[in-house]
């Protein structure tokens, strides 16, 4: 006999048996709790619908104008602003303006929700190394967990639609956000932070007034890969009812529609060059803030 054919397993009706009580255990989890569940989401779902409602019923001169400005504003580079204006301008002339409002209307409520949850935990792994130590293991099994897993879960609790995908691609995109939280604060000089001190700042008042603006460009580098990885999780959510340009990559894969698939992956990858940019550039900006009030 191999060695490898004798690798002790465990019987597989006792296997069999574990498989189906957590099988069983979760389902009556779900019949018990499903529509509670469904309940506390349902602001996300007003939220990312209003989102795309708003977005949508905007005219599409004001949203590349807008567009622009926020490009300029962010990265003061009349490339940047010059290269997002032309994208939307391809994206639409491809027929693709509606399904790309819808995908920013994601990309734009999974990023602030995983910010909102992804900063406070930095925070609070930053200043405690117990928690550091409880969650980096944590962090480790999410950010190498293959994406399919996380619509497991949520699509048995959930079902399909908006908000299943959206809490896989916030799950899957947070652990970034939390780690480059953490790293920002830990960065942070302690000189800076003992001259706090001794000006008599509060805990509170050395976080908001110095720890978290000396650290806002490794936060944004959080931000940027939130962006980059809520973006990769958009054509695999397609699975589950997001709506979006990963609906028409999915459709295409189905029916070996290769130019649809062609033209709308081109059109998330040139979102995810623009988010790319701009939130990279800002990030630039804010460390040569830094640099210049260090120096």
């Amino acid at each position: 006999m191999a060695w490898c054919d004798a690798f002790p397993t465990l019987d597989p009706d006792t296997l069999r048996a574990l498989k189906l009580a957590i099988d069983e255990g979760f389902r009556a989890f779900t019949r018990s709790h499903g529509e509670a569940v469904e309940g506390w989401f349902e602001p996300l779902q007003r939220l990312l619908i209003a989102t795309e409602g708003a977005l949508l019923a905007t005219p599409w001169p004001l949203v590349i104008a807008a567009t622009a400005l926020l490009a300029w504003a962010a990265s003061r580079s009349w490339r940047i602003s010059a290269g997002a204006v032309l994208t939307l301008l391809a994206v639409g002339a491809l027929g693709m303006w509606d399904d790309t409002l819808k995908t920013v209307a994601m990309i734009a409520v999974s990023t602030g929700l995983a910010v909102a949850i992804g900063v406070p935990i930095g925070v609070g792994m930053a200043r405690s190394r117990r928690l550091q130590s409880v969650l980096t293991p944590l962090l480790d099994v999410m950010q190498t967990l293959p994406s399919f897993v996380y619509l497991i879960p949520v699509v048995m609790l959930l079902g399909i639609g908006r908000v299943p995908g959206l809490l896989a691609v916030v799950v899957y995109a947070l652990p970034p956000m939390i780690r480059l939280t953490s790293l920002g604060l830990r960065e942070v000089d302690q000189d800076l932070l003992e001259v706090a001190d001794a000006f008599g700042a509060s805990p509170r008042q050395r976080l908001l007034g110095v720890q978290l603006p000396l650290a806002l460009p490794t936060i944004m580098a959080g931000v940027n890969q939130t962006i980059m990885m809520a973006l990769a999780m958009v054509v695999i959510a397609s699975m589950i009812g997001v709506q979006g340009l990963g609906q028409p990559v999915l459709k295409a894969i189905s029916n070996q529609y290769f130019a649809l698939g062609l033209f709308n992956g081109l059109a998330i990858v040139a979102i995810a060059i623009v988010f790319d940019r701009v939130s990279q550039a800002w990030g630039w900006r804010l460390q040569r803030h830094r640099r210049q009030a260090d120096g």
